[in-house]
């Protein structure tokens, strides 16, 4: 098929480079002129392992192009997909500025164009409130009368750091049509890549809209329910390690999504399970659950913090302190830093007065650029560790997970270590003479 990816973001360009990949032609419209030239020199904006090749190798085939100019795009393509952001505004409401943009602009092209084409079909995949398709579709039909189209919706399911796999290899496809028509071609594109035997479920478009914030509402749901008995544990002397071990030993709980720590970022969750709480205020439902889960994720940070400043009252303090940090996305594998809780934990050290010695393997750039204040970056662990008062681990990156710890003991000025991710056995560090604090584990204080 031809098809047209509206935006060239993480989602438009893992799209689009996953579906040229199985032999369709692709082009990746971006109103971001340096972005497009960054792509058709090879280059690739965001870092997703696995990408970069395989874009590079779609793009020398003539599988996969990229443009700025809309007819460009849009003109020969059978389906067009609307992959912009949708940027949670003060309230908490997805902002839908580029969705309707980009209906706008594909409307243009279908009036230029007018009953000489067969209908194309405008395919909304960017996460967006139920109802916002059938507004793009109205958007469209004000101003292309009766020259025929079709909107779908379709939902991705990708996982920053794991993008290609499932996209290849996706546990579901979920697509919202209005006529079976659509649906099958929905279902042609799709079928190459679950030939495993996963299903490819068709279904109403306002349904297909609410199963993503459904589904990403119920995995943070988890996130902050384990912290939750977390900090539990930690006040009545419990261990999260075993208590997690034995709850998720039963099959109607599972293991995904249940370890503790300092809550869920990125671009998703946060902004999902916010637009879910609007979505019940507009509709005088309240979401009482979700409203709590924003809550009790937000309040983790705080309370990691609280360890950090609490160790150092009984020292002095943290002004004229330094901090080292390792990690700063939000998760391992990705530079994605936003909502990130390494960001939150920073800026209040930072504002009492400490200083910030950071590395993290892929973000450090999209730092720079995002903290301010007495912050330094470096490209290896140990040397971010160096001179260091204490050792803040807040994203669990594979090579943090094996340190050499005497070494560290040796580079730094104090020995302290918190460990936001639970990374290591409360023996290890212990073994090496530093104090230890994690989530939900009982602390250790060096003698």
């Amino acid at each position: 098929m031809r098809l047209a990816m509206v935006g060239a973001g993480y989602v438009g360009l893992v799209t689009g480079t996953c579906f040229a990949n199985t032999g369709n032609d692709v082009v990746c419209m971006d109103v971001d002129p340096s972005k497009v030239e960054t792509l058709r020199n090879g280059g690739c904006p965001i870092y997703e392992p696995g990408l970069t090749e395989m874009m590079r190798a779609n793009v020398k085939a003539g599988r996969l192009n990229f443009t700025t100019n809309p007819d460009e795009a849009y003109r020969d393509a059978d389906m067009i997909f609307i992959c912009v952001g949708t940027p949670s505004d003060e309230s908490g409401r997805a902002d839908l500025k580029y969705i309707f943009k980009a209906a706008e602009d594909v409307a243009e092209v279908i009036l230029a164009l007018g009953k000489s084409q067969k209908p194309k079909v405008v395919v909304v995949k960017s996460t967006v409130p139920v109802g916002t398709t059938l507004k793009v579709k109205e958007v469209i039909r004000a101003k292309v009368g009766d020259v025929p189209f079709h909107v779908a919706n379709n939902p991705e399911f990708l996982k920053e750091g794991a993008a290609i796999n499932d996209f290849l290899k996706p546990d579901r496809v979920v697509v919202g049509v209005e006529s079976e028509e659509v649906g099958e071609q929905m279902r042609i594109l799709y079928e190459p890549y679950v030939r495993q035997g996963n299903p490819i479920f068709i279904m109403d478009i306002l349904s297909s809209e609410m199963v993503k914030y459904a589904s990403n509402a119920m995995l943070a749901t988890k996130i902050s329910f384990i912290n939750e008995i977390a900090n539990l544990c930690e006040v009545y002397g419990s261990n999260i390690n075993r208590v997690r071990e034995g709850m998720c030993s039963d099959k109607r709980i599972g293991n995904q999504f249940l370890y503790p720590g300092l809550g869920y970022g990125g671009s998703c969750f946060p902004k999902d399970v916010l637009a879910c709480i609007a979505m019940g205020e507009s509709a005088d439902r309240p979401t009482r659950l979700l409203s709590s889960v924003h809550e009790v994720n937000q309040r983790q940070r705080d309370a990691f913090y609280s360890k950090i400043e609490g160790h150092f009252n009984s020292v002095g303090g943290l002004a004229g302190r330094t901090i080292a940090f390792w990690g700063i996305a939000f998760k391992p594998n990705t530079d994605d830093i936003r909502e990130a809780p390494a960001l939150t934990l920073m800026r209040k050290s930072l504002e009492a007065g400490a200083s910030i010695r950071a590395h993290d393997p892929v973000a450090m750039d999209n730092a720079r650029e995002t903290i301010e204040g007495r912050v330094e970056f470096f490209e290896d662990m140990y040397r971010a560790a160096e001179g260091a008062d204490a050792l803040v681990i807040s994203t669990d990156w594979d090579e943090f997970k094996a340190p050499n710890f005497d070494r560290l003991r040796e580079l730094m000025r104090s020995p302290v270590i918190f460990d936001g991710r639970n990374l290591y056995r409360r023996e290890q560090p212990q073994a090496a003479g530093f104090s230890y604090h994690s989530v939900g584990r009982p602390p250790v204080i060096a003698s």
